[in-house]
């Protein structure tokens, strides 16, 4: 008798599990798994990805048990950081013009001198052994295009040889770059790839250049762009977690600058007793970054750094590639009109995915992943011969 209670007891256990089950795949195949927006102007751009970028017409799955935008954004990155290994580069020192440094980090292993390049430019504290980096090299090398990663000035290892870190606002230094990098490639095809402010960098370097960036970059393609910086720092100051990313990004720019500085703070000029006290993003910008690149304050800061409103300067073909649930910049903050009014630049809007997340497959761990997939259709296309009359340098 006491057996058949205890079971009667487990069919409801059982029942509502199976019902939870299925509820639970229901929302999962019809609320997160679809196919990704792309908004692109008719015209050869959009004719262009149609024909060679063939993932846009299939849909996203994202990490049955991740798929929630913060767990997307930090299971990629201890997932991608833990798991793959150091990437060995062949790393180049460049002089900048004001005698500043950075570092240039090659992957060109087993690439001939014909290869195309991509310069690729990291996140906010990012550098070439970042986990995101990682994915785009993994990609670039199954297609046999060679990568140089960018790292700002004060990262990487290198020390800084003049008092000036970097910003979203200011693209000297790109600019440099990609002349050193045709210098030394005078006859091969160049583009260009950043990651979250490294994609702003390049949005902002390809809108203030305009047509004079046509014949230094065939193509460029960002990933999880702020490109609405003031709307970005809104919905990263958001509570609970949203605001622990933050304070985690404002650490490590804390920790970068002490790191920098700690030696000559009084030659800097600047209010480092404050800039120390920073809590959030905003707050460090407000007392470093605008104060460090001569700005009266940290609004006049984000208006220059901003690029959701400088769309149609750009004249280079630009892909773009968000998801709807950013903390960073969610689907309301994206400049998705602008775009659909600009014939050189084309955006990718997945359901899901994070900041630099865009985690598939049960276990997501496999070097083919989604944004290098993005990566390898878009530049094997762009470098195509059978492309040369869309992307003529």
């Amino acid at each position: 008798m006491l057996a058949v209670l205890e079971s009667a007891l487990c069919v409801p256990k059982l029942y509502y599990g199976a019902l939870f089950g299925l509820g639970f795949g229901i929302y999962y195949l019809f609320e997160v798994v679809k196919e990704p927006l792309v908004i692109c102007a008719k015209g050869p751009l959009r004719n262009f990805l149609e024909d060679n970028v063939p993932i846009l017409k299939a849909k996203f799955w994202p990490t049955l048990w991740c798929f929630e935008s913060r767990a997307q954004t930090v299971f990629a990155s201890l997932l991608r950081s833990r798991l793959w290994p150091t990437i060995q580069y062949r790393r180049e020192i460049l002089t900048l013009s004001d005698g500043g440094e950075v570092a240039l980090d090659w992957a060109e292993h087993n690439y001939c001198s014909t290869s195309p390049i991509v310069v690729i430019l990291p996140g906010l504290t990012g550098a070439s052994q970042a986990e995101y980096i990682k994915c785009l090299v993994y990609a670039a090398k199954n297609v046999g295009i060679k990568c140089v990663i960018f790292n700002n000035r004060g990262l990487g290892g290198v020390k800084l040889k003049t008092r000036r870190l970097y910003c979203a606002a200011n693209c000297e230094d790109l600019s440099e770059v990609i002349e050193h990098v045709r210098r030394l490639h005078p006859n091969v095809p160049v583009a260009g790839a950043g990651i979250s402010m490294g994609g702003l960098i390049l949005g902002n370097y390809l809108a203030q250049r305009g047509r004079a960036a046509i014949g230094k970059l065939k193509a460029g393609l960002a990933i999880s762009v702020p490109w609405n910086v003031f709307e970005a720092t809104k919905s990263i100051e958001k509570p609970y977690l949203n605001l622990m990313l933050n304070k985690h990004l404002c650490g490590n720019l804390r920790r970068n600058v002490k790191h920098h500085a700690a030696n000559d703070m009084e030659e800097w000029n600047l209010d480092f007793d404050t800039i120390f006290k920073s809590e959030t993003v905003r707050e460090f910008d407000d007392y470093f970054t605008s104060r460090h690149f001569g700005y009266k304050d940290v609004n006049e800061y984000y208006s220059v750094a901003t690029a959701h409103d400088k769309l149609h300067q750009i004249q280079v073909p630009l892909l773009c590639l968000s998801a709807a649930d950013d903390p960073f910049q969610p689907l309301e903050a994206l400049p998705l009109k602008e775009v659909s009014e600009t014939q050189h630049v084309a955006m990718i809007v997945t359901s899901r995915g994070g900041h630099i997340g865009f985690l598939e497959g049960i276990w997501p761990i496999r070097e083919d992943q989604y944004m290098g997939k993005i990566f390898s259709q878009f530049f094997s296309g762009v470098f195509s011969q059978d492309n040369e009359h869309l992307f003529r340098s």
